[in-house]
């Protein structure tokens, strides 16, 4: 079977700016600023500005212009940070917390992506931690991350108010490897495309990975 080339770093970057230019005009289109902070957990600030706390920072959002910052005006926000805030404003559909995790492959679609997300998520998530499980708390608690009470470590990050991402390492020995996994809430389809909680989860891995 042959491998489908990857795009070329030109393509990509166009592909993310038309992203970017297709998400802001559905933002822009959106007229009811309450009920959009309603239903995604964002904050009202103005009749032309929301807050919303995306992996332990806050941004801000102007309309109707759609500009992204951050609320503490430092440094420029990466344009796949955008795309993904902006992504999951105009889906947030609010509903509750359902409290039944699942896997990737439980996500639509997710069974026929996860070798990859396995490898740009988990694989490096247990490469970093798996020789030191309880370092996870850690790195997690600069995200906001808290323990949670799955394998042998666990911690839950909030990358957005409405989607919990919970990271799980189990311990290795002499006969077994550390091993990890990543659960979702079963609602997280209403907040995220299952291509966006891939990036996401990846976005979060590589931060707790470097240190940042």
């Amino acid at each position: 079977m042959n491998d489908r080339p990857s795009p070329s770093p030109g393509s990509r970057q166009e592909g993310y700016e038309l992203s970017y230019k297709l998400a802001r005009q559905q933002l822009a289109e959106i007229g009811d600023l309450e009920e959009l902070c309603h239903r995604s957990g964002a904050r009202y600030v103005s009749a032309d500005k929301i807050a919303l706390d995306y992996l332990n920072q806050q941004y801000q959002i102007a309309l109707p212009e759609v500009e992204i910052s951050l609320a503490d005006g430092e440094g420029e926000v990466p344009l796949k940070d955008r795309i993904l805030i902006l992504h999951y404003l105009t889906r947030a559909k609010g509903t509750q917390a359902s409290g039944k995790l699942i896997t990737y492959k439980q996500i639509p679609g997710g069974s026929s992506y996860f070798g990859a997300f396995s490898q740009r998520a988990i694989a490096p998530l247990v490469r970093r931690f798996g020789p030191d499980p309880d370092s996870l708390l850690g790195a997690a608690a600069r995200l906001g991350g808290c323990e949670s009470d799955h394998g042998d470590v666990s911690v839950t990050i909030n990358a957005f108010p409405r989607v919990p991402i919970t990271l799980v390492l189990w311990r290795g020995d002499d006969e077994i490897a550390a091993n990890g996994s990543v659960l979702f809430d079963a609602g997280v389809s209403d907040y995220l495309s299952t291509e966006d909680v891939a990036v996401v989860t990846e976005t979060i891995v590589w931060k707790l990975v470097k240190g940042i």
